[in-house]
């Protein structure tokens, strides 16, 4: 009998490299990736199943009555959305499937893919995190300050309903490690985990 694909859901503080360490893991590894789904147009060089799977507003609509979708949400005008359909089948074919995506959504997931394997994504420290998102250049130090006190609160609360943290100290290690988890499911647990409250 055909062993059964893990589904693997990713998601962290925003600025912790979550998209990079993914990158590096779908190189590496020969893992499926969810990508999500829109009405918005492309963006210069985004490609359709790439990037994005870029639908109509009629089409989307379409996918909702059937219950095609993990998640969705309506946001300045556009839909998103995590499509069902894809994992599935990838799961039913033994393959292991990557979702990163916001808290909210993995929750939502959770509860349609009960053992589906969430993990959360941490920086070493929230002064690493601040330099990281100085570094992009997008906004003033005193917004991303506001920012990091929310998310200290915020995402400390929520990464403890995950089954998995994950430190990303070093890409590579941190890839490996995500690997590991997946492909064992263990790992450290964020129940008592001194990492979240260092993080406060």
């Amino acid at each position: 009998m055909q062993r059964k694909g893990t589904l693997a859901v990713i998601s962290g503080f925003s600025g912790v490299g979550k998209g990079t360490v993914v990158k590096k893991l779908l190189e590496k590894y020969p893992y499926a990736l969810s990508i999500s789904a829109t009405t918005r147009a492309p963006r210069e060089g985004e490609i359709d199943g790439v990037s994005y799977h870029f639908l109509t507003k009629e089409a989307f609509e379409k996918k909702i009555q059937d219950d095609d979708f993990f998640e969705w949400a309506s946001y300045v005008g556009n839909y998103y959305g995590t499509p069902k359909s894809f994992v599935m089948d990838a799961l039913a074919e033994g393959k292991d499937v990557i979702l990163e995506i916001e808290a909210e959504g993995a929750f939502k997931v959770r509860k349609q893919v009960e053992d589906a394997l969430l993990i959360y994504m941490l920086p070493p420290s929230m002064d690493e995190l601040k330099r990281r998102l100085v570094g992009r250049g997008t906004e003033s130090e005193d917004k991303i300050e506001k920012r990091l006190k929310k998310a200290a609160e915020e995402e400390t609360f929520k990464a403890r309903e995950y089954d998995f943290l994950i430190v990303n100290e070093n890409i590579d290690a941190c890839v490996e490690e995500l690997h590991r988890i997946i492909q064992t499911r263990t790992g450290i647990s964020p129940k008592h985990s001194k990492l979240l409250d260092d993080l406060k």
